[in-house]
C-alpha cells in the first residue's frame, strides 16, 4: 500500500508541475463587493471564466450569483456541471497535463492529495491582501482547506447537515405517528417495524446502506460516544464499546428496514420517493430533489433522533449529532489570470454571495449567520431541521488524508458489508467494528 501511494504521490507531483507549465483560461478583476483579488500577480485578463461544479440542483442558483459577480467586473462565467464521478476523472486529467477549469469545488475526500501537490491556486495573499476575514467561517470548513503549513487554497463555500425524512402518506396509511423532535433511534425503529410488518414486507419502514455514512450511519457512532476518526485525524475509536453501541442500533434498524439487495438494486432516496420507504436519512444538499419530486407535499423533515445514553427522556446536547461537511471553492495554479478567480471565488464566499446563495435554496452558507433565509427557501417544505441540529452537537465529516482508502474499504466484505447483509446476526456487526478499527488504523499509518 505504502509503494501504491508514493508512487501515486511521484504521479501528482509531475502532474502539478506540467499543469503550472501548461496553464488554462482564466478571468479578470473585479470591483466593489466582489473584490479585485489583485495581488499583483499580474498575467492576461480574459473574458470569461470556466466554473466546473458536479451538482445540477445547483446551477442555476450560482450562474445567478455569478452573474452578480459580472455586472461589476465585466467578464462572463459559465457554470458547468459534470457529474460527481466523471468530474474527478477530469480534475485528474488535468492534474496530468490536460485542461483544468478555472474555478470548481474542492471536497474532503480528495483535497489533500490536490493541495499537498500544489495542484490548487494559493489563496494565502490574495487572503492577507485582501483582509479577508477566514475567522467568519465555519472552523472545520476552513480548516479544511489549509494546508499544514499555513496555506490556505480554498474559500468555503458552504456546510451541510443531516436531518431525518419521512413520507407522511406512508405513515398515515399505516397508523404510525409522525417522528418528532423528541425522537430516540429506538422510537425510530419501532416506528419502521410497525410499518414494514404493518405492510407485509410491500413497504419498508426505512432504507440505508454502507455508503450512506456521513448521511447515515455515522451519525450513530457520534450518538453514542464514538468516532469513526479522531479529532486529530490521526486514529479511530470505532472498535470501542461506545461506537459498538451505536451500530447495534444501525444492526436493529437493518432488520426492519429494505434489504441490502433492494438497496443495490434501486438506491435509497430511488425507493424513497418511489414509496417504497417511510424514512431516510439525508442531507441538505439533497433538499431540492425531494421538494422537486412528484410527490414532495407528502415529504417532510426532522431533526436526527438522539441517543437517550443517561435515560432521562430528555435530549441533551451531547446525545444528538449531526455531520457537517463543506465544500471549497478553488482555482487551478495554472490559470493565466488569477486575480479574477480569485476575485469570482471571494465574492462566492463574501456576505452577499452567500446570503443570496441562502436565499436562492442553493445550500446553506460556509460563512456563520448567513444562512437563516435558506429556510425559507423552500416554500410548503419545513426544511428548518437542518438548521436546527447546529443547536445540538455537531462534528466535521471524518477526513484524513486519503480518506477514500479506508472510506471504501468499510464498504466490503470484511467490513460493514457484512453485517448490513445479514443484520439479524448480531456478532457480526461486533466484528465488523473490530475490522474496522484495524482497516483504520493501517489505512493512516500507510499515509
Amino acid at each position: 500500500m505504502k509503494k501504491i501511494i508514493a508512487l501515486l504521490l511521484a504521479v501528482l507531483l509531475v502532474a502539478s508541475l506540467m499543469v503550472a507549465c501548461s496553464g488554462s483560461g482564466s478571468g479578470s478583476s473585479g470591483s466593489g463587493d466582489s473584490g479585485s483579488g489583485d495581488s499583483g500577480s499580474g498575467g492576461a485578463k480574459t473574458d470569461a471564466i470556466t466554473v466546473n461544479i458536479w451538482d445540477a440542483n445547483q446551477q442555476k442558483g450560482i450562474q445567478e450569483i455569478a452573474d452578480a459577480w459580472t455586472e461589476t467586473s465585466g467578464i462572463k462565467v459559465n457554470v458547468e456541471v459534470v457529474d460527481w464521478d466523471n468530474y474527478w476523472t477530469l480534475l485528474e486529467a488535468g492534474a496530468s497535463g490536460g485542461t483544468m477549469p478555472d474555478v470548481f469545488w474542492m471536497h474532503s475526500n480528495t483535497v489533500q492529495m490536490y493541495m499537498e501537490n500544489d495542484i490548487l491556486l494559493d489563496l494565502t495573499d490574495y487572503i492577507s491582501k485582501e483582509n479577508v476575514d477566514m475567522s467568519v467561517y465555519y472552523e472545520g470548513v476552513k480548516d479544511l482547506y489549509t494546508r499544514s503549513d499555513g496555506k490556505i487554497y480554498a474559500l468555503p463555500k458552504d456546510h451541510d447537515t443531516i436531518a431525518l425524512l419521512y413520507n407522511k402518506a406512508i405513515f398515515d396509511q399505516y397508523g404510525v405517528e409522525y417522528p418528532t423532535d423528541k425522537w430516540t433511534w429506538d422510537d425510530m425503529y419501532e416506528a419502521a417495524k410497525k410499518i414494514t410488518e404493518g405492510s407485509n414486507g410491500d413497504v419498508y419502514g426505512m432504507a440505508m446502506n454502507t455508503s450512506n455514512n456521513q448521511d447515515g450511519w455515522y451519525n450513530l457512532v457520534y450518538c453514542y460516544g464514538g468516532q469513526v476518526i479522531t479529532d486529530d485525524h490521526k486514529g479511530t475509536t470505532i472498535g470501542s464499546d461506545e461506537a459498538k453501541a451505536g451500530m447495534e442500533m444501525m444492526r436493529k434498524l437493518l432488520t426492519v428496514g429494505a434489504p441490502q439487495s433492494v438497496v443495490a438494486e434501486t438506491g435509497t432516496d430511488s425507493l424513497f420517493m418511489s414509496g417504497k420507504v417511510g424514512m431516510i436519512t439525508q442531507g441538505s444538499w439533497m433538499i431540492n430533489s425531494f421538494y422537486t419530486a412528484e410527490n414532495h407535499a407528502d415529504y417532510a423533515w426532522e431533526l436526527l433522533p438522539y441517543a437517550d445514553l443517561n435515560g432521562n427522556g430528555t435530549c441533551e446536547k451531547e446525545e444528538r449529532w449531526s455531520a457537517y461537511n463543506g465544500l471549497g471553492w478553488a482555482a487551478s495554479a495554472a490559470v493565466s489570470d488569477p486575480d479574477s478567480c480569485f476575485s469570482l471565488i471571494k465574492y462566492f464566499c463574501s456576505e452577499e454571495g452567500q446570503t443570496k446563495q441562502s436565499e436562492l435554496g442553493v445550500t446553506m452558507g460556509g460563512m456563520k449567520g448567513v444562512s437563516e433565509a435558506f429556510t425559507s427557501a423552500f416554500e410548503g417544505m419545513d426544511v428548518a431541521p437542518f438548521l436546527e441540529a447546529e443547536d445540538y452537537s455537531l462534528y466535521f465529516r471524518p477526513y484524513t488524508r486519503n480518506t477514500t482508502v479506508w472510506e471504501d474499504a468499510l464498504q466490503q466484505a470484511g467490513a460493514f458489508l457484512d453485517p448490513w447483509q445479514n443484520p439479524e446476526d448480531a456478532a457480526l456487526m461486533a466484528t465488523a467494528c473490530d475490522n474496522a478499527q484495524k482497516i483504520i488504523e493501517d489505512a493512516i499509518a500507510a499515509e
